[in-house]
Formats: C-alpha cells, sequence, structure tokens
C-alpha cells in the first residue's frame, strides 16, 4: 500500500528552505532601502566635493605648504566662489547643504628629497566631506584620494 501526501519531517525541511529564502528577500530589501536613503547625502557630497575643487583648486596650489585646508562649511566654500558681492545659497540649498563639511590634507607629509626625487615629486593628497550629527553618533563621510606634483621641482 502507497502512501499519498507528504511526511512531517519533509514538511519541515521545505518551510525551513522557505523561510531561509524569505529572510535573504528581507534582508536585500533592507539593505537596498538603507542605501535608497543614502543615497541623496552622497550625491550631496560630490556637489560638495565640486564646490571644494572650485574654491581651493588644487591646481593653483604651488607649495607643498599650501595643500591642506582646514574643514570649511558649504556657506564658507560659497562665499569663496561667489565672492562678497555674489549671490548667496537659497533657503533649499541652505537646507540641503547643512553639516556638510569639506577638507583638504596631504596625505604623506614626511618623505625625504630622496624618495619625493624617486616618485616624481608627488604628493597623495586626501580630500573628505563629512556630514551628520556627530553628538548624535550619526557621522558619514566620503573622500578620495589624488595626486599632486610639487611645480617648482
Amino acid at each position: 500500500m502507497t502512501r499519498k501526501g507528504f511526511t512531517l519531517l519533509e514538511v519541515l525541511l521545505a518551510a525551513i528552505i522557505l523561510g531561509l529564502g524569505l529572510a535573504g528577500i528581507l534582508v536585500s530589501i533592507s539593505q537596498s532601502q538603507r542605501f535608497m536613503q543614502t543615497m541623496p547625502d552622497i550625491v550631496t557630497a560630490q556637489e560638495v566635493m565640486d564646490m571644494g575643487e572650485i574654491a581651493y583648486p588644487l591646481s593653483e596650489v604651488k607649495e607643498e605648504g599650501d595643500i591642506k585646508v582646514s574643514e570649511q562649511s558649504v556657506d564658507d566654500l560659497w562665499r569663496i566662489i561667489a565672492g562678497s558681492h555674489g549671490p548667496r545659497l537659497t533657503r533649499e540649498q541652505q537646507e540641503k547643504y547643512h553639516g556638510f563639511r569639506w577638507e583638504r590634507e596631504l596625505v604623506e607629509e614626511h618623505q625625504n628629497e630622496d624618495d619625493l626625487k624617486r616618485v616624481g615629486y608627488l604628493h597623495l593628497v586626501r580630500i573628505t566631506v563629512r556630514w551628520g550629527d556627530r553628538f548624535v553618533g550619526e557621522r558619514n563621510e566620503e573622500s578620495y584620494v589624488t595626486l599632486w606634483r610639487d611645480p617648482s621641482k
């Protein structure tokens, strides 16, 4: 005589497989949602990086000591770009860029002359944009590293 239907073991195994599949889908949805929420901030950070490069062009730096620029707010960057009599940021722009800060620094500061000559007087420079509320612990940053060649050498 043959049995019809599933055994308890088969049903449990199918439920476990189904549960693992659903858990994987939920994790993927959660990660996608988190990514979609942070994407506008990353796009804004790229805009702030561009503003920093316009306000403090690395191509115009003549000496190694002029590479470092301490943290600047977007208001400070905009004042440099627009000039003292230029247009101001709109209220919407102020809200969009609130809390975003830009800085540039030399990655390696202490190389001897022989090492610098060997690499063609190239220096590593890091440009960083930070945003978020440091008091709440929500601090984010985007950065990239580029090269600067000492024009006096």
